[in-house]
């Protein structure tokens, strides 16, 4: 990891040591059934919803962009791509009368039908607290409600995975402990998969 107090070209050469340690330790294999995953939902029609909280609220929102518009071939059936983090009046409501645990859950049940794909991004995976409690609980819930609902979920993860890990039917963990990695390498992930997918689509 980078040392505080060094000079600039330490460490730009130390954030892309980071980088190429990710590249080394991260789990092509699940990259591979991220894909197959979100293929098999666009084949079977299934609604994806996206969400995350902070810097990945902004990942969700741009991976569904990129499922909506980027993955588009023309003549072919197109991804159904929503982030539930992008509906500032309703989610200031939300959060107003039914607390911030709620806010991806309640949209869930307006939207979710069953065996439809949820796109979970966390930095920590649930796992670490702040000031306002356990980070990502909304998320969790959110897994737990549309597994229920016989759903599948993708999760996008770092550092260990956290709990997201292990609730998730294929989960990407970025292996390291820095949070601007994790979120960078994030964007990293949604547009390989995008580029990926719009290439099978075509070919189908």
């Amino acid at each position: 990891m980078m040392v505080i107090g060094m000079g600039n070209t330490q460490f730009v050469e130390a954030y892309f040591k980071d980088i190429e340690v990710i590249l080394k330790k991260i789990s092509q294999q699940e990259i591979t059934k991220a894909v197959n995953l979100l293929y098999n939902a666009w084949k079977q029609d299934r609604q994806i919803f996206l969400i995350g909280n902070g810097g990945s609220a902004s990942t969700a929102t741009h991976f569904a962009s990129d499922l909506s518009k980027s993955c588009s071939v023309e003549g072919k059936p197109r991804f159904r791509a929503m982030a539930l983090t992008d509906n500032a009046p309703l989610i200031s409501a939300l959060v107003n009368d039914e607390g911030w645990s709620n806010v991806y859950t309640w949209q869930l049940q307006n939207l979710m039908l069953d065996g439809d794909l949820l796109v979970a991004i966390s930095v920590h995976g649930g796992s670490g607290s702040d000031k306002a409690g356990l980070w990502s609980q909304n998320l969790l819930k959110a897994v737990k409600f549309v597994k229920d609902r016989k759903g599948k979920v993708l999760g996008f993860s770092g550092f260990d995975g956290g709990a997201l890990k292990g609730a998730s039917d294929v989960c990407i963990v970025v292996p390291i402990n820095s949070t601007p990695q994790v979120e960078g390498f994030h964007s990293v992930l949604t547009h390989l998969l995008a580029e990926r997918l719009h290439t099978l689509i075509a070919e189908s």
